[in-house]
């Protein structure tokens, strides 16, 4: 059988091998199959589960805005998470409970194959730098290997809980705008 988002998605609907999974939805990302840039977030939320469409609540729709922002639409990039079910009230994923999720995430990567990921917030950074902290690394870009650059960036969450965060997130999508054109000139 043929790996692709589709089958993955069907794979993953009857995985059991994350404690997540009894109780939750699974949520893969979506998106441009062969999307440049790649959003992951941490989680699903409970708009998120229900609906099983990665950043679909109030998150979401201030990622949409700060897509808008420099251009782009949800169809132009591919949205996915690190943890593909939603933890009990909203609470962080576990480390635990990332590494079961992570060879689905990677599997989306290798499929989408994108020049730039983009993590949103500290646990997606966490997977491909560890030692950076999201305060230090936001809005910058990072060389991950010869042909991916990882561009960290606050998860919108962040500004809805602490509003002095807004700007920051619109200037880091404006940065990532700046070093995308840069790619292409």
């Amino acid at each position: 059988m043929e790996l692709t988002l589709d089958t993955l998605q069907e794979t993953l609907k009857a995985w059991n091998g994350c404690a997540l999974a009894n109780g939750a939805n699974p949520v893969l990302g979506e998106g441009n199959p062969h999307a440049e840039v790649m959003f992951i977030g941490e989680a699903p939320g409970k708009r998120e589960d229900e609906m099983q469409r990665p950043f679909v609540g109030q998150a979401g729709k201030l990622l949409d805005e700060l897509l808008a922002s420099i251009g782009f639409a949800r169809k132009d990039v591919y949205i996915s998470n690190v943890v593909k079910y939603r933890p009990p009230e909203n609470r962080d994923p576990t480390d635990e409970e990332k590494a079961q999720c992570m060879p689905w995430l990677m599997l989306e990567i290798a499929l989408i194959k994108p020049k730039v990921i983009v993590p949103l917030g500290r646990h997606a950074l966490g997977h491909f730098f560890s030692k950076l902290s999201i305060t230090n690394a936001h809005g910058t870009a990072q060389k991950l290997t010869d042909s991916i650059t990882v561009f960290p960036i606050y998860h919108p969450a962040a500004a809805l809980h602490n509003g002095g965060l807004r700007g920051d997130l619109f200037q880091d999508f404006a940065n990532l705008k700046a070093f995308l054109d840069s790619q292409t000139a």
